[in-house]
């Protein structure tokens, strides 16, 4: 299992239709073949930057989602709304004995 973390920087005049955009999606996002959770996240400090966090099966799901007619619907819709240039991560959960 993974974890993909994309961060977003939203227009100030359209957050609004983002999460319009991502309330309506995401549940189909979340029923894709693989994916196990997806959160939407907003930085405390900029409400102009959001992170979604999903944690999938396998990368072969990501991908069969990224390449699918419904990502590239979602993505079009979204993309158009960016202030800035996304980024995105595909992490995995380094094991280790430190606990705070």
């Amino acid at each position: 299992m993974f974890v993909r973390i994309v961060k977003m920087h939203f227009k100030e005049t359209k957050i609004s239709a983002f999460i319009t955009h991502f309330n309506s999606v995401r549940d189909r996002v979340r029923n894709q073949p693989g994916c196990h959770s997806l959160q939407l996240l907003q930085d405390k400090d900029n409400p102009n930057i959001f992170f979604t966090y999903s944690t999938w099966e396998a990368p072969e799901n990501l991908d069969t989602y990224r390449k699918s007619e419904f990502f590239k619907q979602v993505w079009q819709e979204t993309k158009q709304l960016f202030e800035e240039k996304p980024e995105a991560w595909s992490v995995q959960e380094v094991k280790s004995d430190i606990h705070y």
